[in-house]
């Protein structure tokens, strides 16, 4: 890219021009015609682009919510003024702080709020039927804690416990329910924040009990990951197939200058440069979202993936597009991805890149590369990355993204394989390339041992096809304990590929 370029889309980002390819570039067939057109309602798409976080929030509206998490709050122990025991008055200070976390998060609920004792614990179970998960706050104890507990532990809700330092002595017997496999976090802690955080990881187990994915043709992943029956009995979702007929005919019935406006508003003027798909590429693009979009609002969906991603036209656009709203689109119809997607989408509210990842011992690292990728991957109410406006590399052909990533950026590589096993590996961004190998966003991520990750991949845990072994996904922020803490409220196993053995 020559400087006049790079000038052009750097001053992109703020609103101020689009990048204009020169009359009769071959590499950039929109028209300066074409572009100055659509620069007429430039009023309007820079109020639109100012307002990227409204805009996804209003057009969620149109999808069907899905309610808030409902966490039954117990006490344990007594309170007074006494040895090992917690004030009386934290009672108060806890449930003010449970409303902040409500006031946060936007999709969590309290309820309950029994002390134990006086109530008994076998009564208190009774109570959790309509509850989607438990929190117990250990206000003091000794040793009949876990036998009395374990009532509500044993009802077999995700289940938090939550114990301060100087709470009692019953702290020792707690660790009994994560070694029998119990779908319970521990909390020894003296940081409330740590309640916050693990009222997302609530809400994760909590909504995919709820969801509906749509996988168009059929889903491609792992054995269990494929069966609807076994996607409903170990993560409680729907996973439904659906002919691509349905997109084809859904694209039909999209008003033309819907499928313009959504183009224009969300892709054309946004980017940075565009390169060499035309406007009508562009534009018919935009035409399958719209139409994707409805199929999920008439099944009431919020993940979809795809074995004809690959078609004319491409899903690209689409994933990205719906994976910045908070909902989740994968590539090649990766199911073992779309789970991740989900549950990290979930817990932590950050989109995932699907990536063809390679391994360079010599940087230490391992570099991702792919042709969809969300543009907000600080999750829906964050801003949007720089991006491009591309073909999709292998095929040289359809609209893609190449997207600019963030250097520094820690993040988590994930793929939750089997349903039973999450593969995880840590790191950050160290820079990222443009090379005309690989597909068109890419980055490199530092990792502890590339030798080892090269030779650990799959964790002797993946079988199957080139793609099955070969996906990841890839998150910003680092997850790694957090993941850790997902695993044991929903019962799957977490590894570090690549770690220490």
């Amino acid at each position: 890219m020559g400087p006049r370029t790079r000038r052009a889309g750097e001053a992109a980002l703020f609103g101020m021009v689009h990048h204009i390819p020169e009359k009769n570039s071959m590499s950039n067939p929109l028209t300066r015609r074409e572009l100055l057109g659509t620069a007429a309602v430039g009023g309007a798409l820079l109020a639109s682009r100012l307002a990227a976080g409204a805009e996804s929030t209003s057009e969620m509206r149109t999808w069907r919510q899905l309610p808030p998490a409902r966490i039954y709050k117990v006490f344990a122990g007594r309170t007074g003024d006494a040895y090992l025991t917690r004030p009386t008055e934290e009672l108060a200070k806890f449930d003010k702080y449970f409303a902040e976390i409500e006031a946060r998060l936007g999709d969590v609920k309290f309820i309950g709020g029994d002390l134990v004792p006086p109530a008994e614990a076998g009564q208190v179970a009774g109570k959790l039927k309509d509850a989607d998960a438990l929190l117990i706050i250990h206000l003091s104890g000794h040793g009949g804690d876990a036998p009395v507990l374990s009532k509500l532990i044993d009802v077999g809700l995700p289940t938090a416990l939550f114990s301060q330092p100087f709470s009692g002595h019953g702290w020792m017997y707690f660790p009994q329910w994560h070694k029998q496999g119990k779908k319970v976090v521990l909390l020894p802690t003296s940081d409330w924040a740590e309640i916050e955080k693990v009222a997302g990881l609530l809400r994760a187990a909590a909504w995919m009990k709820q969801t509906r994915i749509l996988a168009v043709g059929w889903p491609h992943g792992t054995p269990a990951a494929c069966s609807a029956d076994e996607v409903k009995k170990r993560l409680g979702a729907d996973l439904v197939k659906v002919p691509n007929e349905r997109i084809m005919e859904a694209m039909k019935a999209i008003d033309p200058k819907a499928a313009e406006a959504e183009a224009q508003e969300y892709w054309i003027g946004p980017a940075r440069e565009i390169v060499e798909p035309t406007k009508p590429e562009i534009v018919e693009s935009a035409r399958m979202y719209l139409a994707v979009k409805e199929l999920m609002i008439q099944e009431k969906a919020q993940g979809i993936c795809s074995v004809h991603c690959m078609g004319n036209p491409r899903g690209c656009l689409t994933f990205s597009k719906l994976n910045d709203l908070g909902l989740v689109g994968a590539c090649e119809g990766d199911i073992d991805s779309t789970l991740t997607m989900l549950l990290f989408a979930y817990a932590f509210r950050v989109p995932g890149f699907i990536t063809d990842p390679v391994i360079d011992t010599a940087k230490n690292a391992m570099i991702h590369f792919h042709c969809t990728s969300a543009t907000k991957m600080d999750g829906p109410s964050g801003k949007r990355l720089p991006f491009r406006i591309r073909t999709q590399t292998d095929s040289r052909g359809g609209v893609a993204l190449e997207v600019d990533n963030r250097v520094g950026q820690p993040v988590t590589c994930a793929k939750l394989v089997n349903l039973d096993t999450m593969l995880v590996c840590p790191g950050k961004i160290i820079e990222t390339g443009t090379s005309p190998l690989a597909c068109r966003t890419q980055f490199t991520q530092s990792v502890a041992d590339a030798r080892r990750l090269f030779l650990d991949w799959g964790a002797d845990v993946i079988k199957g096809d080139v793609m099955t072994l070969l996906h990841r996904v890839v998150f910003y922020g680092d997850h790694m304990k957090a993941v850790q803490d997902l695993g044991d409220l929903m019962g799957f196993k977490v590894r570090e590929e690549g770690g220490v053995a």
